[in-house]
Parts: structure tokens; sequence; C-alpha cells
């Protein structure tokens, strides 16, 4: 799934959900960093991390709850820079959540291409 030639791979991992806000932007923040770097960069969410991607959560929360930038802006800053969302199907089962109930550009993995894409990268980061 990794694209780049000689780019740095960066592997960011958000298992944070709706239930702690405070959690929510960094990991869109650095990943939007580093692919200003020229890093290749993607944020993959498992566990609780797949409802902040909730098409009605959006923008709802953000990084102090209620106040300040929606957690939409961060989304699009990264995803604007090319981060690439994943997220785990399973993670969506715990969730009682379907790949429809997310914002659009999300693409859905299983656990060997994720495993693949975590052997593949020189940093993997966990939220």
């Amino acid at each position: 799934m990794w694209t780049g030639e000689g780019e740095s791979k960066i592997l960011y991992v958000q298992t944070h959900g709706t239930t702690d806000p405070g959690r929510s932007a960094t990991p869109f923040f650095l990943a939007a960093t580093a692919a200003a770097m020229e890093s290749e960069v993607m944020i993959y969410f498992t566990m609780y991390g797949p409802t902040l991607l909730q098409r009605d959560v959006v923008d709802k929360i953000g990084p102090k709850g209620t106040v300040g930038q929606p957690l939409r802006y961060f989304i699009e800053q990264a995803t604007g820079l090319g981060v690439r969302l994943l997220v785990c199907q399973p993670s969506l089962d715990l969730n009682d959540l379907a790949i429809e109930d997310l914002i659009d550009g999300v693409d859905m993995i299983g656990g060997a291409a994720f495993n693949d894409l975590a052997i593949q990268a020189d940093a993997v980061i966990s939220f």
C-alpha cells in the first residue's frame, strides 16, 4: 500500500475515540506536519479510533471538546497534504459502525494489511 520510493514512511495508530477528545487532533496534526516534510503518511484507526471518523462527529468535537477548531479542520489539513486514513474492520464492528457511517476517503483494511504497513514503515507511532 505504500507508494513512494525513497520517501520516509510514517504510520500513526489512533486507538482513542470520542470519549477522549483531547487526544483527537494530535495524530492529524503530526501526520500533516510529516506530510509537509515530504514523508508518506497514513493514520490507522483501531479500537475506539474509528468513532472519530463518524460523519456526525467530526464537526462536533475537537481537541478541547466542543471549544476551538472542530476535528474536521485537522482532518482536512492532513488529508489535504496527502495523509491517507485507514480503518480496522473489526474495530468498526466493536463500535457498531459501518464504513458508510464514516467520512469520505477512509479505506478499510484488515490485520494482515496493517502488519505489512507496519513492517515497511520507517516509524510507527501510537496514540
